[in-house]
């Protein structure tokens, strides 16, 4: 069964779009780690804040049309962003506590 090329450069964005928001999720939510100094310091909402808007360029540099996206992929990289941010700042505050 062939593949059309298309289909291949779609599903090669999608992959790189998932990689740069989980990344950059992940690195916020150990920069709030270091940042704030608490659960409750809003320098922590900062770093994802910073996070999803960083991520524009990354993507236009990578050659990902931002202008393309629709509102469903823009909530795609903001609720994937938040997810690492939250988990990985979550578990870096509760290992600090044991």
């Amino acid at each position: 069964m062939a593949t059309e090329s298309g289909d291949l450069s779609d599903h090669l964005q999608g992959v790189t779009v998932t990689t740069i928001a989980t990344f950059f999720g992940l690195v916020a939510g150990v920069a709030a780690y270091y940042v704030a100094s608490g659960p409750n310091d809003t320098m922590g909402v900062s770093m994802l804040a910073l996070a999803i808007l960083a991520q524009l360029p990354i993507f236009q540099a990578a050659g990902i049309e931002v202008n393309d996206f629709s509102t469903k992929d823009h909530l795609y990289v903001v609720f994937m962003t938040f997810v690492l941010w939250f988990m990985s700042w979550g578990l870096l505050l509760t290992a600090q506590a044991v």
